[in-house]
């Protein structure tokens, strides 16, 4: 464990949609080209994220091959049976992270009936397999308090699981801000989390982006880690979907120096202080200057 917390501190890379990336030999090759100039530049972990990554086997395949980078899998752990439990037994530079909402209510109203019991039973799975494996939950205003509760991480903790990771949910649309934590529910959030490391030491606690303030600002557009999309296009972060470089026509080490980013870097805007979620969510008319080469 502190072997992963010490790789994802390192320098990374957020990978989304990977089933959306088209099938067949090339595009694999292509994946385990950019997981090999990634270990090359000494980039620590990538994470994967969908939509469900699972759906590419090839691709985690692949990702399990590059055993300096570690790779957290993002998963809803639907697809996790005997087959992929051994490809984590086998490759445990891949770590499963296991989408869940809160209770059995919470989560099967936003996953789906029956999800959660099922991630209980891969919880069950991956801990008698002695597979280290964290849980992503996305914070609501209606789930804050019972995702942070003892009774829900007691939980997690007798099934195994040893790092949670807390995203704030980010509205897609003025119809869900309802559900994006105000002000008051972030002091609280971040109040309660500085409680819960320093009492509870075997289970590491990831906030984002509360943890920008600790860290010197966004880490984003390269400044620790970048976006890649379903087309291979190099995105400050997964909210702020817009990009000037593909990968499918140049390297990581020139994406990571995309005119975009390195705009975004010069702005001073990712180190700035800013009061709601996401910063370049929150700045998207700025980007979109900074696309086009204005501002």
């Amino acid at each position: 464990m502190e072997e992963l917390v010490k790789k994802m501190s390192g320098p990374g890379v957020s990978i989304a949609k990977t089933e959306e990336i088209g099938h067949g030999t090339d595009s694999s090759a292509q994946w385990d080209d950019i997981f090999d100039q990634a270990e090359k530049l000494g980039i620590s972990f990538i994470l994967l994220a969908g939509g469900e990554p699972l759906m590419r086997r090839d691709v985690v395949e692949f990702a399990g091959r590059h055993k300096k980078v570690i790779f957290p899998v993002f998963t809803n752990g639907t697809m996790m049976q005997e087959d992929c439990l051994k490809l984590f037994s086998d490759n445990r530079n891949l770590f499963p992270v296991l989408s869940v909402e809160g209770g059995e209510e919470q989560t099967d109203a936003r996953r789906g009936s029956g999800v959660y019991q099922k991630l209980r039973q891969v919880m069950g799975s991956l801990k008698k397999r002695n597979l280290l494996f964290g849980a992503s939950v996305t914070v609501t205003r209606e789930n804050l308090f019972e995702v942070t509760s003892e009774e829900f991480l007691g939980e997690l903790g007798r099934n195994g699981c040893k790092a949670v990771v807390y995203v704030e949910y980010v509205p897609a649309d003025g119809k869900t801000e309802y559900l994006a934590p105000g002000e008051e529910e972030r002091e609280a959030l971040g109040k309660r989390l500085r409680k819960l490391r320093e009492d509870q030491e075997d289970m590491v606690f990831i906030s984002f982006p509360g943890d920008e303030k600790a860290s010197g600002g966004c880490l984003a557009a390269g400044r620790g880690f970048f976006h890649i999309n379903a087309s291979g296009g190099a995105e400050p972060c997964p909210f702020s979907p817009y990009s000037d470089t593909s990968l499918v026509h140049t390297s990581l080490k020139e994406a990571l120096q995309s005119p975009l980013f390195l705009r975004l870097q010069e702005s001073g805007s990712l180190e700035e202080f800013h009061t709601g979620g996401c910063a370049l969510f929150e700045q998207e008319q700025l980007v979109k200057d900074l696309l086009q080469g204005e501002g």
